[in-house]
């Protein structure tokens, strides 16, 4: 379960390791020059030990050359960046947490400044000027939620509703970014995003 905002969200473990494999692929699509791929994890939040788990699951489908980055504070998230940028080739995958989102101003600025290629699993953060996202269509996600207000407000006990999960996903790309980070993302990839921001 991910939280953002008022916003619940469910995945399955078998969605959750599609998602990150999905977010891997399309970051080697976005970056191939990159050597290495690196996921920014929050080893603290209860759900890092399956985001862990989900990937080592998706390196079966897009190869071995991942590494993992720990951040839990926004001390450690400077670190975390600054670790990163002593070795070059680097393209980055934030993986969906509480704390990332919350410090999502803080991972743009750093991100940019050490011109790194990074994929989101929120579009909140390509809205706010990062490269690119692929994660639930928050339109869906949020029509979802009313329909579940709407019959908990008429009387449904909420353990009794199904848990419900993402359909739907979009994929975004801010090309103002990718100019500024000297970054030409192929035609396969813009015919695949969902929005381009320009």
């Amino acid at each position: 379960m991910h939280s953002r905002g008022g916003q619940r969200l469910v995945e399955s473990s078998n969605q959750d390791a599609e998602l990150m494999a999905k977010r891997l692929a399309l970051l080697r699509e976005l970056a191939p020059q990159a050597v290495r791929r690196v996921v920014l994890v929050n080893r603290t939040s209860p759900l890092s030990e399956a985001v862990i788990k989900n990937l080592q699951a998706s390196v079966a489908t897009v190869g071995p050359q991942v590494e993992i980055l720990n951040a839990s504070t926004g001390r450690e998230i400077d670190a975390a960046f600054a670790n990163l940028s002593q070795k070059p080739g680097g393209a980055l995958l934030v993986s969906p947490d509480a704390l990332f989102f919350n410090r999502r101003a803080q991972i743009l600025t750093l991100a940019a400044r050490h011109a790194l290629p990074t994929i989101y699993y929120d579009r909140e953060f390509v809205d706010a000027g990062g490269l690119m996202s692929y994660g639930a269509d928050r339109v869906i996600t949020f029509q979802q939620a009313g329909i579940y207000t709407g019959r908990i407000l008429k009387g449904e006990k909420p353990a009794d509703l199904p848990i419900m999960q993402p359909t739907k996903f979009e994929l975004v790309i801010n090309l103002n970014t990718a100019r500024a980070l000297d970054i030409e993302p192929s035609s396969t990839l813009l015919a695949l995003a969902d929005e381009v921001i320009e």
